[in-house]
């Protein structure tokens, strides 16, 4: 097909058009008027206002407002389950679910996590020792009681010891046994290190 017969065809299409555009004009008239000459040759009709309803068409127009439509009038997805909706819902779930779950919790309270004997092992590991050392001490404390009483016994005379065999004297005999056992005792802490 050459450009011409192209151009034909085009110009034969926009006057078939024109022709039905015409008849659909016609065919809104025809109801006001009722006489059949006015079918034949229309008359212009003189208004204050133009009428360009019929002139205007489109699906983003609106006839009544004489402006472009502003979006839907309903909503085109009403009544139906939306994947939005869904996880609108989703979401407010789980924000109550983890409030609820906050309000459950309580805090941590730190002083029951500890023991309640926080040193208890070192104790243990520090109880040996101490046996030893605390033995060593009574011996100790035992030798200056002894120095003490050899004192008193001196400054009273050395005639009166005989007469002093009665508390301070079982005394003196008892913390005579305490040395002895404590140098034994001396002699097995020195033989097990």
């Amino acid at each position: 097909m050459s450009t011409a017969s192209l151009d034909a065809a085009a110009a034969a299409r926009k006057e078939r058009l024109s022709q039905l555009k015409s008849l659909k004009r016609k065919a809104e008239a025809a109801p006001s008027s009722s006489t059949p000459e006015d079918t034949t040759a229309p008359t212009p009709q003189v208004s204050d206002t133009k009428d360009v309803s019929h002139l205007l068409s489109g699906r983003n127009y609106d006839i009544e407002d004489r402006a472009p439509k502003m979006g839907f009038v309903s909503d085109p997805s009403a009544g139906q389950e939306t994947l939005e909706a869904a996880a609108a819902v989703i979401a407010e779930e789980t924000r109550r679910q983890r409030q609820e779950a906050e309000k459950e919790d309580k805090p941590i309270d730190l002083f029951n996590l500890q023991p309640k004997r926080p040193n208890w092992d070192l104790k243990r590991d520090v109880d040996k020792k101490l046996e030893r050392l605390n033995q060593r001490t009574d011996m100790a404390i035992a030798k200056l009681i002894k120095a003490r009483i050899e004192e008193q016994k001196a400054k009273k005379g050395g005639t009166e010891e005989e007469e002093g065999e009665g508390v301070e004297g079982n005394l003196a005999k008892m913390v005579a046994e305490r040395e002895k056992e404590g140098d034994e005792l001396d002699g097995e802490v020195e033989g097990d290190e």
